[in-house]
């Protein structure tokens, strides 16, 4: 289930968004740099805070329902019914029941604590939509990778996208009932993650699993932009 490899020792990266030889626009901010200069407003109460979530992953996966699942709004979506037309393009093997597809995003919002929003973004799962991805991931605090593991090889895009840009990732199992079950553990090996990256069981259609991917996400993403931060501001040893 790993990726390829080109007999070099060196990971061989899958050709994904972005990947046509085009220039890659880095976020404008950090969106932590923004989290840490929330403060309490002149009434004394803390300011709400919004953070910009991304739900990417193969085509079928579950980014749809996972946004809707979760989202205390009515979710704006961008589904079209799949035509003949799109046969030839669009891989429904181990979706044949699959009749849309998302041809922009999914739009949704959470709110995880009282002054705490997050703002989620669903991607579009096919290859032919993959101009979106820079747009949508602009000021992103992390992204929520789904996967499925009767067909893993389908949300390598993702993680080589967000590994290359340096956005936070978790990536969440999304369990279908006739899928065969694997660890944590034993995901993060096929999918080659760099270490530390977290991998969660989820199940897309509940509300309760999604948000405590989003939770943990936004623990991660918080975690590693502080360490970028705190890196960054590191005193440079005097020359001898």
């Amino acid at each position: 289930m790993g990726r390829h490899d080109d007999g070099s020792g060196d990971r061989v990266r899958n050709t994904g968004p972005g990947d046509d030889g085009s220039a890659h626009r880095a976020p404008d901010t950090d969106p932590w740099d923004a989290a840490a200069d929330t403060g309490p407003d002149d009434d004394g109460e803390l300011a709400a805070l919004a953070l910009k979530i991304l739900v990417a992953g193969g085509f079928g996966v579950g980014k749809t329902t996972l946004v809707g699942a979760v989202s205390e709004i009515r979710p704006l979506r961008t589904e079209e019914a799949l035509s003949e037309a799109g046969e030839l393009i669009d891989d429904t093997d181990g979706v044949d029941q699959k009749t849309t597809t998302t041809v922009a995003m999914d739009f949704g919002r959470i709110t995880i604590r009282s002054g705490l929003s997050l703002y989620l973004f669903g991607t579009p799962g096919q290859d032919r939509f993959w101009f979106l991805w820079d747009e949508l991931s602009q000021g992103a605090l992390g992204a929520v990778v789904l996967a499925d593991t009767r067909r893993l090889e389908d949300c390598f895009p993702a993680v080589d996208y967000f590994e290359h840009r340096r956005i936070p990732f978790v990536v969440a199992v999304n369990c279908f009932s006739d899928a065969r079950r694997y660890g944590a553990h034993d995901v993060s090996r096929a999918l080659d993650l760099n270490q530390g990256t977290p991998v969660l069981l989820c199940d897309a259609r509940d509300k309760d699993s999604g948000k405590e991917v989003l939770i943990r996400l936004v623990e991660y993403a918080g975690r590693v932009h502080t360490a970028r931060l705190l890196d960054s501001v590191e005193p440079q040893a005097d020359p001898v």
